[in-house]
């Protein structure tokens, strides 16, 4: 609370001969890790056909992904599912229809450049029983990308806290306090099951941005 009130604040007078400013830093790069959420579903008369047909389904799908080259330690079962099924009849009477089962992966492509090769061949294994949840894109180690716009968010707050020292009549001084803000990343990009019809299944990476805030103290002389 304490650094979301000195941000808030461009320049403050915390307490004699100091001043205290707020800096923001960015910095950019092209992901080179890609998280699909993938899995299959289907449905059937009764419970162990439908654990059955899923399990059919998965392996199939796990074969393809293997295929694309995707090691084991990069796919993970993120859940799975066995629910009964309730329809209604003419006289809105709720009866069991049937069961549906399914599986749902997480799926490092660490080549981001067959995002797309992946979904289309996990797809192609199992038809219609295949779900595509969404994909993230991220970097791997995102140190780098933090620690450059931590330096940036750091450089933009000096510069603000030497500008009203000399607007001032004063020197800056010693720094007193760094407080930094959390960081904010990437977010998901949503793929629909629809849009996996098509051959190349397009993908757009964009950019990986990190923005780091920071609150700092310094003595004026």
């Amino acid at each position: 609370m304490a650094c979301l009130i000195a941000m808030s604040i461009p320049a403050q007078a915390t307490e004699s001969g100091t001043v205290a400013v707020g800096g923001h830093g960015e910095a950019s790069a092209v992901p080179d890790l890609a998280v699909i959420s993938v899995g299959v579903e289907v449905r059937r008369s009764t419970a162990a056909e439908a654990l059955e047909a899923h399990a059919v389904a998965a392996r199939a799908l796990l074969d393809a992904v293997h295929a694309e080259g995707v090691a084991d330690r990069d796919i993970r079962t993120e859940s799975m599912w066995l629910n009964p099924v309730y329809e209604y009849d003419q006289s809105d009477n709720s009866f069991l229809a049937g069961f549906q089962a399914g599986q749902a992966f997480s799926v490092k492509v660490r080549d981001v450049t067959k995002t797309g090769k992946v979904l289309r061949a996990a797809v192609d294994a199992v038809g219609d029983a295949g779900r595509i949840n969404g994909v993230a894109f991220d970097i791997e180690d995102r140190a780098p990308l933090r620690h450059r716009a931590r330096a940036a968010a750091f450089k933009d707050a000096r510069a603000k806290a030497a500008q009203y020292a000399q607007l001032s009549g004063r020197r800056l001084g010693d720094l007193v306090s760094v407080n930094e803000a959390a960081s904010s990343g990437a977010s998901p990009i949503p793929i629909l099951t629809a849009q996996a019809a098509d051959a190349s299944v397009p993908m757009a990476p964009g950019e990986i941005k990190e923005e780091i805030d920071v609150a700092v103290v310094y003595q004026l002389r």
